[in-house]
Parts: structure tokens; C-alpha cells; sequence
């Protein structure tokens, strides 16, 4: 599939009646308007819409293949207007569309943001010294620390998951989410989910967790390294055990030493593994200090998101199999979703929990 149809528009978007929900939703929005692509959304598609000197973002579930529970727009705006009355960092929602006969799929509006966008690399003269490297871990940290601070009650997010057993149902869901997109068999996951089954932790406190929280869901201010403007991509927050959002974060943070099979089954993690970030063991511990929590159990978490992140990358290598992705940078998903396994298995093995190792 291209990324544009024949008259400019970016696939997935349907010109005429989006536009007819801008006009008649979107403060601004009744004027001709211009739909982008933008790159490095891998899931969920995001679009900038320029139109009238203004300038907003839409969000819509991918072009196919879409999974039960996955991508559902509503839960995604609801999470935003949590953060919006919580105060913290993260997009303003404006309008949400319910109706798939507009875009066959729902889709929302959200305030656009500027900032810096750390993905697979750090932009010429940003971040150039290790002081200001090292204020974005910290930023990092400090912000998780305030997400999971936040009373999801008071924000009128009290339904928005069900804690209780939440990390059993983790394992299962994800399990039934690799069955669904597997594109060939892959005995080695089948015995990480046996570990991962035979080992869970007792949960802390729940909290919100964001589900995909790491630093290139982050927006960063362009003068100050250590800000963040805005954390980005809700589409997987629930209510739930915050070391998993932990242990998401630390996938994909590379460090000094990491071997190059590491860093090339975590493709954007190689951008921290220079002089200045935090190691990941400072990472656990600064968000031990600043939490408060137990955090003694997080081999567990670490090799949870390994799993979780082959299982989403086995999906884009699904959707790209079937010529229903967007963009470019796909070719070699279904090698990385291999690689992650192998690597949390290694993980595994090396656990200090024998029942994560394959003790019986």
C-alpha cells in the first residue's frame, strides 16, 4: 500500500469527511485542510493537519489487521482528558469521532505540540554534552514517578482497568495477541510464557500505567534536554502494576557495554548506549528513590517487556506481510520479533528467580 492516494492524501484518511468533522467539531477547523503522515508511528497512525495557520494532530487505529482490544480510540482520548485535569505532560484532546462511517475507524483531534522527539538518534547539536544527556534520564524517570503518582480516581479514570490480577492477564493477553499475528512458529516463545507464567510477582499499589513508555514516546523542549513537554502514544494505558511500565522503559535503553545483538533486537536503543545517559541500573534506582517502591523483583518486568515487545513487533511484521502498513522501515520486523525472544530467554537464564530460569 502507498502512502498517499492519487490526489495527495495520505492513506488512511478520508479528505471530504474528515474534513466535515473538523468544521463542525474542531475549533479552527472549517478550512481547506492538509493531512501528513507522520513518520515513526508504528501502530496506531498519526497525521499532522495544518489548515488556517493552526496546526493539530489526528490519531487512527492502522490500516488493517486490526487485533480485539487494540486501538481503541475512545480509551485514548479518555486517558488524555485524564492527564489534561492531572496536569501532567501530554496532549490536549479536542475531538473524538465515534463513528466509523466518517473514517472507517474512529479517530480523535488533539492539540499539536512542539518539541524533540528522540527516536533512533539525537538531533544535530541536541543533547551535545553529557550533562544535558544525563538530564534526560532523569527527566525520564521523574516524570514516569509523577504518572504513577497521579489519583486515577480523581481524574475520573477509577473504571479504566482492573488491577486485580492485572499482570496474570498480561501474560495471557499477550500470549492470545502473538497467536493471533504469528506469521510462523516460534517453539522458544512458548517456553518464555511458561517461565513468565511460573514466576509472577506481587504487584505494588496500581497505578495508571501508559503501557509504551519509553523515551521515544517522549516530547522533549528543544532549548532544555531536561523538560518534557509531552508524553505521547496512550493507546495501551490502563490501570495496572507500575513496574511494568519500568521494565517497557528499560527495554528499550541501550548502555555503555551492551553487546550489538542487544541493541539490534531493540533497534532505538543504541542512542543511550553512549557517555552521559544513566546506566539501567541507575535508572531502577532512581526510580526506587523517587517512588518509594519495592523494586527487587524487576528481572521479571525486564523480560516481560521483551516478550511484549516481540508480540507488537510480530503484529507490525503481520500488518507489513500484508501490505496494510504506512511508511517505510518495516522490512526487517519479523527478524527483531526472532531476536527479542532469543533475548529474553537469555535473560531468563541468567534470573536470579530459578523458576524464571526453568526450575520447575
Amino acid at each position: 500500500m502507498t502512502n498517499e492516494t492519487t490526489n495527495g492524501v495520505p492513506a488512511g484518511i478520508r479528505y471530504e469527511a474528515v474534513s466535515k468533522f473538523f468544521a463542525e467539531h474542531v475549533p479552527g477547523g472549517d478550512v481547506p485542510l492538509r493531512f501528513t503522515l507522520i513518520s515513526g508511528g508504528r501502530s496506531n497512525l498519526t497525521y499532522r493537519v495544518e489548515g488556517g495557520g493552526r496546526v493539530w494532530v489526528l490519531r487512527r487505529p492502522p490500516l488493517g489487521h486490526v487485533l480485539p482490544t487494540a486501538h481503541d480510540m475512545t480509551r485514548e482520548f479518555r486517558v488524555l482528558q485524564g492527564m489534561q485535569r492531572a496536569g501532567f505532560p501530554a496532549p490536549p484532546p479536542i475531538a473524538l469521532c465515534e463513528d466509523p462511517a466518517v473514517n472507517d475507524y474512529p479517530f480523535y483531534v488533539m492539540e499539536y505540540r512542539e518539541g524533540v522527539i528522540i527516536a533512533d538518534r539525537i538531533p544535530e547539536g541536541y543533547a551535545d554534552t553529557p550533562e544535558r544527556r544525563h538530564a534526560i534520564g532523569r527527566a525520564l524517570i521523574e516524570t514516569l514517578v509523577q504518572l504513577h503518582a497521579i489519583d486515577y480516581e480523581a481524574v475520573g479514570l477509577g473504571d479504566f482497568g482492573r488491577p486485580e490480577g492485572y499482570l496474570e492477564r498480561q501474560v495471557r493477553r499477550w500470549s492470545e495477541q502473538w497467536a493471533r499475528s504469528q506469521t510462523r512458529p516460534l517453539p522458544a516463545i512458548d517456553e518464555l510464557i511458561r517461565r513468565l507464567r511460573a514466576s509472577i510477582p506481587v504487584s505494588p499499589k496500581p497505578t495508571i500505567v501508559h503501557g509504551d513508555y519509553r523515551l521515544g514516546n517522549m516530547m522533549l523542549d528543544r532549548e532544555d534536554p531536561g523538560r518534557v513537554v509531552a508524553v505521547l502514544d496512550w493507546e495501551m494505558a490502563t490501570l495496572g502494576d507500575p513496574l511494568t511500565d519500568v521494565g517497557y522503559t528499560l527495554g528499550y535503553w541501550g548502555q555503555v557495554g551492551d553487546s550489538e545483538e542487544y541493541l539490534a533486537a531493540r533497534a532505538a536503543s543504541a542512542v543511550t548506549a553512549q557517555p552521559g545517559f544513566h546506566t539501567r541500573q541507575e535508572l531502577i534506582e532512581m526510580y526506587a528513590r523517587l517512588s518509594g517502591r519495592d523494586v527487587s523483583a524487576i528481572e521479571w518486568y525486564e523480560i516481560f517487556a521483551a516478550y511484549k515487545l516481540a508480540v507488537i513487533v510480530e503484529g507490525i511484521h503481520a500488518r507489513y506481510l500484508k501490505g496494510e502498513t504506512v511508511g517505510e522501515g518495516f522490512e526487517g520486523m519479523g527478524k527483531r520479533a526472532e531476536m527479542l525472544v532469543e533475548e529474553a530467554l537469555a535473560m531468563a537464564d541468567r534470573a536470579a528467580d530459578p523458576r524464571l530460569r526453568g526450575a520447575a
